[in-house]
């Protein structure tokens, strides 16, 4: 059985997904920080941990707090964003502007990249900066 919490790929494997698909990942790996960041800071009702959640993962406010950690990211790192700033995506949602989006993909497009490549220590060192007030 195959252990998606921790799934193992070769580095060709981890190349050959599409900067959308390392993007949709770090999409859920994000939300999942997000949410849990949230529970831990005691925000008691599932109205409000949707709301506070909702608010966090919107592709502005994403594109923001990007801006804060964009000087730490290393080479590869850069590269891995610049790709995923660079997906071709064909719907934008009505509450962000090309850019906007664009960043929230690539920063997305990063944490699903780290994930696979079982940096989580670095993916809580980025999230932690970008989360500081």
């Amino acid at each position: 059985m195959t252990d998606y919490f921790s799934l193992r790929l070769t580095e060709d494997e981890i190349r050959n997904i599409s900067s959308i698909g390392l993007a949709h990942l770090g999409d859920g790996v994000y939300e999942l920080l997000v949410r849990a960041k949230l529970c831990a800071e005691g925000k008691a009702t599932g109205k409000g941990l949707h709301r506070a959640t909702v608010e966090l993962v919107r592709a502005p406010v994403q594109a923001q707090l990007s801006q804060k950690i964009l000087p730490l990211l290393t080479e590869e790192e850069q590269a891995v964003f610049k790709r995923g700033r660079n997906a071709n995506v064909n719907a934008i949602p009505h509450n962000a502007s090309r850019a906007e989006y664009q960043q929230a993909t690539a920063l997305e497009a990063l944490f699903g990249w780290l994930y696979l490549h079982d940096r989580k220590d670095r993916i809580q060192e980025l999230f932690t900066i970008m989360m500081e007030d």
